[in-house]
Order: structure tokens, then sequence, then C-alpha cells
């Protein structure tokens, strides 16, 4: 006669008529990150930024770049049509710093997605193959990494034009190592565990293997760096568009806006602090988050 099991599965625990099951990994991580107030409070200020770069078109009342009246020429914020005032030019400073959000923030995501793919695809051939292959990807980054970011920058954007496909490649060329040597780390803690010998051994290729068995258990650091990182671009871009190293004039960008806005800042101190506040509520709202994903992700880490 078979015996019967009667101890309740590892996932199921059974009371009467009501089962309770163990939350996935995903809702748990997402029930820890509702009860982090600091990472609830970036999210919202993350995605009322967001909805303003979206709806930019909307909520400006003017062209960002077109010149207004000249009697408007450094308006003080509550100036009839111009709520925020008007900088040097005569521009409405609300429409330039609405469509500079869509600018900063466009650049800086799509640079921190890119920094990341490549970062992990060489981090992830390094740590899996070593030897020479890893030698030569890690000696290279050395290389590399030697090289001033904001040095390196100026030479890509002098040598191919300012423009927002080329700020792209220049900051992914720039941080890019960061994920290379993370990744990399991941992937020698995990390449000889049996669940990987198990692939290797049922005939599963190289690239199967890491995309499938072992990007996956370094998913959670990936996706908090990739969150910190777009706050740091955030700021890089912008210390680069004040120094004149990104889109042309008169694209709006909040760091263009500081450069301009420096030379009347004691006649005109707002010009100066609405393009400065922006840069920090966003910097800020990103951190929060990815504090915030970093500790649901890993309460072992959490402070």
């Amino acid at each position: 006669m078979a015996k019967i099991n009667t101890r309740p599965s590892v996932d199921t625990f059974e009371g009467g008529d009501i089962n309770f099951k163990r939350p996935s990994q995903a809702k748990e991580i997402i029930r820890r990150l509702k009860k982090n107030k600091g990472a609830m409070v970036g999210l919202i200020l993350l995605i009322l930024i967001i909805l303003v770069v979206i709806f930019a078109d909307v909520i400006a009342p003017y062209d960002a770049g077109v010149i207004q009246v000249s009697e408007n020429k450094l308006a003080g914020p509550g100036t009839p049509g111009h709520p925020l005032g008007c900088d040097s030019f005569g521009r409405d400073v609300l429409s330039r710093l609405v469509h500079g959000a869509r600018n900063s923030l466009k650049v800086a995501i799509i640079a921190s997605i890119t920094s990341c793919l490549v970062g992990c695809t060489l981090g992830s051939i390094a740590g899996y193959f070593g030897g020479k292959v890893d030698q030569i990807i890690m000696r290279s980054l050395d290389i590399f990494m030697s090289i001033p970011d904001l040095l390196f920058t100026m030479v890509v954007v002098a040598a191919l034009g300012s423009s927002i496909p080329v700020l792209i490649i220049a900051m992914t060329l720039a941080y890019f190592t960061n994920y290379v040597r993370l990744v990399r780390s991941g992937v020698l803690n995990l390449v000889d565990q049996e669940y990987v010998e198990a692939a290797r051994a049922g005939g599963a290729s190289p690239a199967r293997i890491i995309l499938s068995h072992i990007i996956p258990n370094t998913l959670g650091i990936i996706l908090v760096n990739v969150t910190l990182n777009v706050s740091s671009l955030v700021i890089y871009q912008s210390t680069l568009s004040f120094i004149g190293l990104s889109l042309p004039a008169p694209a709006p960008e909040w760091g263009s806006m500081l450069s301009t806005a420096r030379v009347d800042m004691l006649r005109a101190p707002t010009l100066v602090l609405f393009p400065a506040l922006a840069i920090v509520l966003t910097a800020f709202s990103v951190n929060l988050l990815g504090d915030g994903l970093r500790d649901a992700m890993d309460p072992r880490l959490k402070s």
C-alpha cells in the first residue's frame, strides 16, 4: 500500500478551506518596496517628472526656442503669460524648463540602458570564458578607464558634433565600465554552480547559458545600478550642456539654462533657481527609488 505524504508543500499551506501560498519573488519585492516611504516619495516625484516629459507640448505655453517680446527680457515670475518669468532673450522659462526635461531625461535614460547592455555583454563574456579572453577585456578596460570621462566625452563630441545620438554614444562609453566589473564579478560567482554545469552538460551554448541561467541571477543588482546611473547621467549631461558640449542653441537643456542664467543671476536669481531645482529633484527622486529598490531586492543590504 502506497504511503500518503501528508506534509504540506513548501509553497502552499492548507488550513481548513483556506490556502496560503507563498508570494512570488516579484510580489515580495513590490511589497517591500511599498513599505519604503522614501522609495514611494521618489517614485511619485519621478512619475510626475515623466508625465511632464510626456505632455511637454501641452504644458509648455510657448515654443521653447522662440524669442518672445523684447520687453519681457528678464521678466520675473508671475509676469502675465509667463508664470516662471523670461530669460535674457525674452524666452519663457516654463516652456524651456519643460522641454529641457524631455531632452535631459531622454538622453540620460537611453544612455543608462545602452551602457548597461554594452557593459553586461563584455562582463558576461569575461567572467564566463575567463583565461585570455578575461585578460584581454579587463586590461583593455583598465586602459579605457585611465582616460577621464569628461575629456573622452569632449573628444567624441568634438569629432562627431553635438547631437542627441552623439551624446548617447559618448555617455555610453563613459559609463559602461561600471557594469563590466559588476557583471563579471557576478558571473564568476555563478559560473561553477551545479545548474550551470548541468546546462553545459546538456549541450546548451555559452550564449544560452549566459542569457538563461546567469544574467537572470544578477538581474537585481543590474537593475538597481541602471536606476542609480540615471541620476548620475542627468547630472553629467547637465554638466556637458553647461560647458557647451551638448545640444546646440537654442535647444533647451537644464545645464545650458544654468549657463545662460549665470550672467544675470544677481538681477534674476530665479533663472538659476528653477533649472537647478529641476536637476536636484530629478536626481533626488531617482536616487530614492534606486535605494529603495536595492533594499527591496536584498533586505540584507538595508542599514
